[in-house]
């Protein structure tokens, strides 16, 4: 697919954004860092020479102590293509967190500094008990030399490699010592870093604006390639800060043209010192005193950022100005080159040429998909729209509203809030304006963003496969089996389903999630969601549950929804026929899974009903459908649950929205059916030349005649 917005985890999205930026200013600042005399004379005059922002600037200075970056195979250390910047960044980018794992992953260092300590210790030992036995050399300051890496065997005791080896971690991890004494200078840290070891970024050096916009980053690290060694606190922070400035300055990274602040405040009392003669020179007024609080304003969080990239060649709106296609207004890019190298694509159907007319008509829905009841509407609906702001202000930032930020959990953090869900006063449930008025709930309640899972699944049943599938008389059916495939986010926020039951009293449901997306130690549980009175429980097994507690009246007495998971895909499920399939924002085209769980659905012909963010992914899935099966898909139409958010788009201006159209998969008639003659009139029956036999007689020859099957 051309287009992941809507699928891609927005982490990834910021993450790419940081790095494009970290590389193109380390590109830039070159040996400057070393010094902020002489060469910088002519960026000050053109800096003084900027507009001035009205909003102050803040300086943060983040130490880190507790998360390292481990770098696994095909992942270079450094600022460059290192730390996954070009997979993040190339024509094929990650879809998910997850996908980086084989490249780099983020680790606690806090569980392993006692295990290093003792690790430390046993090596130390070990090579007390191994001197005699080697010729050491002394160096010229009287110290022992290193024991060659090419020998690691040498440094354990005769009769004891394998034990000593297992000691320090298995055969790789054995040589850690020797090669952490090969790195000369005085960067050495506790943990004695090798090629297996994390990266530890001790301190991030962060210029926003008051209202969290971020503009500019700097990452030091511990001993990592392209990076100024170990920074103990904030010590000789001065020129890089200094250096960050004038280019957040010149090159912001969130948005906007250069300017330079009104005001600078920093985050460290140390480095504002150092910088109360600097930053004057830029025009710029210090902050009398360091900002001792994490942000100028009570409500302060990093703001959703807004950098645009070319469709074409991925550079980023800092780096060259972006414009929409002047046809279909939908897809960015960074000049006339790219446009015309994106209209002559082979083959054609790829082409902006063979997409530009239907994408104008894909942009002509955005003021439909926009009409919504709530009074926060055209806020969450806008292309600017900054989601972070707007979950910090309402203090939606614990539970399952975690589940919308791009901010992600730290190492050890429990995937599953059980104990941390929305109330069920905010759960209380043809259209929102409908549910929200026969739920009591006011129009200002953002709980629409969670509830458009089980309300689109609520449609569906209720609607669509009515409307579609007439045969099946759902309506009137006591219990319904419903498999959500591919789910992810979806199995997240599994409680918000609980709703149904409300929905729907006189049903008994069971849902089961699939996919490989799943959290494997997830695979093959069932567990039961209990409501007695107000309470809501989930349980799993002994000792594992949670509630959810409401003071409000709620509709419906005792009922449980049944729960299953399976972590594998689609098409290797085996069980009972299910009653309805639905999947949540598919994207048909980004996972080859789908290629065998297409042919699956088709197989079991049962009704199988699908999101999509928007029309451009209903058309390609499609696409995708036909080629798995012969099939294809229904016109899609807007779904009124929709999520009202509007999604992130990096690289087009196209209206996303989480849940926006709905469709239903047309299956190819069985194998068959099209080559079948059509009916020919019965033949005429023959004239009986006697009186019909009576019934008792003819039982009597049947019967004779079925003893004659059997003999035969």
């Amino acid at each position: 697919m051309e287009f992941v917005s809507g699928y891609r985890d927005e982490f990834l999205d910021f993450a790419a954004l940081l790095f494009g930026w970290f590389r193109k200013f380390v590109a830039e600042r070159g040996a400057a860092a070393a010094s902020v005399d002489g060469r910088w004379q002519q960026l000050e005059t053109q800096i003084r020479r900027l507009p001035q922002d009205p909003a102050l600037w803040v300086l943060h200075v983040l130490p880190n102590h507790s998360v390292g970056i481990s770098l696994g195979q095909g992942a270079e250390p450094g600022p460059g293509p290192g730390l996954g910047a070009a997979r993040l960044l190339g024509d094929e980018p990650p879809l998910h967190l997850r996908d980086l794992s084989p490249y780099v992953s983020f680790v606690s260092l806090e569980e392993g500094e006692e295990e290093e300590e003792e690790k430390e210790e046993e090596e130390e030992n070990v090579e007390e008990e191994g001197a005699d036995m080697e010729k050491v050399e002394p160096e010229e300051d009287g110290e022992p030399a290193p024991v060659s890496s090419e020998t690691p065997q040498e440094a354990n005791p005769p009769g004891e490699p394998e034990e000593a080896e297992q000691d320090a971690g298995g055969g790789e991890d054995g040589c850690r010592e020797d090669r952490a004494e090969d790195e000369k200078g005085p960067e050495r840290r506790k943990g004695r870093r090798s090629e297996a070891a994390p990266l530890h970024l001790s301190c991030l050096l962060l210029v926003t604006d008051e209202h969290g916009t971020i503009l500019g980053i700097d990452l030091l690290m511990d001993g990592a390639q392209g990076s100024a060694g170990r920074v103990s606190g904030t010590e000789n922070l001065a020129p890089r800060a200094y250096a960050l400035l004038c280019h957040s300055m010149t090159c912001p990274m969130g948005s906007g043209d250069p300017r330079k602040p009104r005001q600078l405040t920093v985050g460290d009392a140390q480095l504002h010192r150092e910088l109360e003669s600097l930053v004057p020179r830029l025009g710029v007024k210090l902050a009398k005193t360091p900002m001792r609080t994490w942000g100028p304003q009570p409500g302060f969080t990093f703001a959703s950022l807004r950098a645009r990239t070319c469709h074409v060649c991925h550079r980023h709106s800092f780096e060259v100005k972006l414009t929409p296609c002047p046809q279909c207004s939908a897809v960015l890019y960074c000049g006339e080159a790219c446009l015309r190298a994106d209209w002559q694509r082979c083959p054609d159907d790829v082409s902006h040429r063979f997409w530009c007319p239907r994408l104008a008509a894909f942009m002509e829905r955005a003021g439909e998909l926009a009409t919504l009841p709530f009074t926060y509407t055209a806020e969450v609906t806008s292309e600017t729209f900054n989601k972070e702001a707007f979950l910090a202000s309402r203090g939606l930032t614990r539970g399952y509203w975690t589940q919308l930020s791009m901010l992600i959990p730290g190492p050890g953090t429990p995937r599953h809030p059980w104990g941390s869900t929305p109330s069920l006063s905010l759960l209380l449930g043809g259209s929102w304006q409908d549910y929200y008025t026969w739920r009591g709930l006011s129009l200002d309640s953002p709980v629409a963003v969670l509830l458009t899972y089980p309300l689109t699944v609520y449609y569906v049943i209720t609607h669509l496969v009515p409307q579609s599938f007439p045969e099946l008389n759902i309506q009137n059916k006591q219990s319904l089996k419903i498999h959500v495939v591919e789910a992810g986010k979806e199995f997240d926020l599994v409680m918000v389903f609980w709703e149904l039951l409300v929905l729907l009293p006189h049903v008994a449901l069971e849902l089961q999630f699939v996919g490989d997306g799943l959290p494997p130690e997830s695979d093959q549980q069932h567990f039961t969601l209990q409501r007695n009175g107000p309470e809501v429980s989930a349980r799993s097994g002994p000792g594992v549950s949670a509630r959810l507690n409401s003071g409000t009246k709620e509709k419906g007495g005792h009922r449980d929804l049944q729960i299953k998971v399976s972590a594998r895909p689609y098409h290797l499920l085996q069980g009972p026929k299910p009653d309805l399939v639905i999947g949540f924002n598919s994207g048909f085209g980004l996972k080859d899974t789908w290629l065998s769980s297409l042919p699956r659905l088709q197989s079991l012909r049962v009704p199988a009903f699908f999101t999509e963010s928007s029309e451009y992914g209903c058309v390609m899935d499609d696409q995708t459908m036909a080629v798995a099966t012969g099939g294809g898909t229904s016109p899609p139409q807007p779904n009124p649950f929709r999520s009202p958010f509007r999604l992130r788009a990096g690289d087009n201006c196209m209206p996303w929205y989480c849940n926006a159209f709905i469709f239903h998969l047309v299956y190819k008639p069985p194998q068959g059916n099209g080559a079948r003659p059509a009916p020919r009139p019965a033949p005429p029956a023959p004239t009986p030349a006697a009186p019909p036999v009576p019934a008792r007689r003819r039982r009597g020859e049947k019967k004779l005649r079925r003893g004659a099957r059997r003999r035969r």
